[in-house]
């Protein structure tokens, strides 16, 4: 393991030992999920896989259980969506399968031998037993679950025609689905890290429609809330879970209150080839617009929105995914949403028959070991905390300046400058006024275009034109005003985090530019952050005035 991952790490586990646990079990609070005692909880999620034809967890032939939920927390998640499959619960002679048994039907010999190894205790365990003990120990290393149904008959999802995907299908009976949600339901009744449950993933197919989304949708919740009223009950929506605009006009009715959550998936190949076929801005602009209309419109109307999937190809090769990652970060943090990133999983027991497959959007390595992509941890980090909510307002509203391809921020300044991008937590408290002044709060000072090509400057005299900074081009994510010579400039990032100002880049039309660097996205947060010097503080205001002889 690098240098640079050992300290992301160690980073992060000093972050996961400093968050308070949560007052379980979770409500809802208008879009917000809060603990017993009303305070915010964000769920920063990862997905462990444990649906496929093994019906166990993925990597216990890798690595010991408590190892790989030691490893989720230090990576600064607090939650695991944990996948199964409908015939784990209501499968009796499935359920009794031991783990040895389920290898050795599939010819998994090899995993045998890991388990053996990693994991004795488990190996001859009843499959639904294994899967209880998984919950456990994550329970007992502090990691919330949120219990997803992600198919009936196990194997990998998805597609149109694989008959798992809709009310109806071969393997999607309603009245077994009903079935085996409560008996899930009332299987983790008491169990208190079991914090939710998913009602179905990513339906789908040709059979998919509104009126049978209602018809057993509701049932399916109020089965599982009937079971166990401790959880929050999450549903998904239509095609692959990227549509739930119908119910904009048609709301769910329910018997209970303040347990309701909607999920929803969002990938850079949930557009296709979009990202890398066509102009950045441009993309991320019309994406982002249509996921507010599908599902960011929940928010406002007072629910809670999990964006229960997303994730990228780590090797960091595939031009889709990484222009959609920056555009992703950028709405993320703006919505302040809930999520689970796709995926812990490094390599899988056995794939649509393939032996060890790698799972290159996995965020560990084939042997489950080492992390894949740093960057992407770091870029996550500021995700993992929330920036607003139900008691968490420690100071007024303010902005944090995002720079999402890097995952860092805009951080005070010693009103000198230079003006520099660092941990979110030391983030400067941002204002963006109506006149389009980006100034520091609590001072007079702003950020300012000084000249083409240069370090942006910190000022006083905030009412020339070179202190207004427009959001463009169609994503809004650029910042752009002029130098005093007229020339325009939008701000970007060199090599060494310094704020620049360059030409503006990619507005339009180009699909060979990527304007990942001069994305900024600014971020309503109440947090503080950490405190600067004061010495610093005085002593850069008297360098302004020219008054400092020290």
């Amino acid at each position: 393991m690098g240098t640079m991952t050992t300290l992301l790490t160690l980073l992060l586990s000093l972050t996961s030992l400093l968050t308070a646990t949560a007052a379980l079990p979770l409500s809802t609070s208008s879009r917000w999920i809060v603990d017993e005692n009303g305070q915010r909880v964000k769920l920063a999620c990862v997905n462990w896989v444990a649906h496929l034809d093994p019906v166990v967890a993925e990597g216990l032939s890798k690595q010991p259980l408590d190892s790989i939920s030691k490893r989720i927390t230090s990576l600064g998640f607090n939650c695991v969506r944990l996948t199964w499959p409908l015939y784990l619960a209501t499968n009796d002679s499935l359920a009794a399968v031991t783990v040895r048994q389920s290898f050795q039907s599939l010819g998994l010999q090899e995993s045998i031998a890991g388990m053996q190894s990693n994991n004795p205790s488990l190996i001859d365990l009843p499959l639904l037993k294994a899967f209880q003990e998984v919950v456990t120990n994550l329970g007992n290393n502090n990691v919330m679950v949120i219990l997803d149904n992600h198919v009936s008959k196990p194997g990998w999802c998805c597609s149109n025609n694989d008959d798992n995907g809709f009310f109806g299908d071969k393997y999607f009976n309603p009245d077994l689905w009903i079935k085996g949600l409560t008996q899930m339901a009332t299987l983790f009744k008491g169990v208190s890290n079991v914090v939710g449950m998913s009602l179905r993933n990513e339906l789908r197919g040709p059979k998919q429609n509104v009126e049978d989304w209602y018809k057993y949708m509701p049932r399916g919740a109020e089965a599982v809330h009937s079971a166990n009223p401790d959880v929050l009950v999450i549903l998904s929506g239509l095609y692959f879970d990227t549509d739930l605009s119908f119910v904009d006009n048609r709301p769910v009715k329910l018997t209970f209150p303040g347990k309701l959550v909607y999920e929803l998936h969002w990938y850079g190949f949930s557009d296709g080839q979009a990202w890398a076929d066509g102009n950045a801005n441009q993309v991320c602009g019309r994406v982002s617009s249509e996921v507010k209309r599908k599902a960011g419109y929940l928010l406002d109307k007072g629910f809670p929105l999990f964006v229960s999937e997303f994730g990228i190809d780590q090797r960091g090769t595939n031009v889709n995914d990484n222009r959609y990652l920056n555009c992703f970060l950028a709405a993320a943090a703006q919505l302040d949403v809930e999520y689970a990133l796709w995926t812990l999983v490094g390599s899988y027991y056995l794939r649509s028959g393939v032996l060890g497959m790698n799972e290159y959007y996995g965020l560990l390595n084939w042997n489950w070991c080492e992390i894949r992509n740093s960057s992407l941890l770091q870029r996550l980090s500021v995700l993992q905390s929330p920036f607003q909510g139900p008691g968490l307002s420690e100071v007024r509203k303010h902005k944090i300046i995002l720079h999402p391809s890097t995952g860092l921020c805009l951080l005070k300044v010693g009103f000198m400058g230079p003006l520099k991008l660092g941990p979110c937590s030391q983030s400067g408290a941002w204002s963006y006024s109506s006149r389009k002044v980006l100034a520091l709060k609590g001072t007079y000072f702003c950020i300012q275009a000084d000249q083409l090509g240069k370090p942006a400057a910190v000022g006083i005299i905030c009412t020339d034109t070179n202190s207004q900074w427009d959001t463009i081009s169609d994503s809004k994510l650029q910042l752009q005003s002029k130098t005093p010579d007229g020339t325009e400039v939008c701000l970007d990032v060199d090599s060494s985090n310094t704020i620049v100002t360059n030409s503006c880049k990619c507005l339009s039309k180009d699909k060979s530019c990527d304007p990942g660097s001069q994305w900024f996205s600014l971020v309503d947060s109440t947090l503080t952050s950490k405190p600067t010097s004061l010495i610093l503080q005085v002593n850069s205001v008297l360098d302004m005035l020219g008054m400092n002889v020290s």
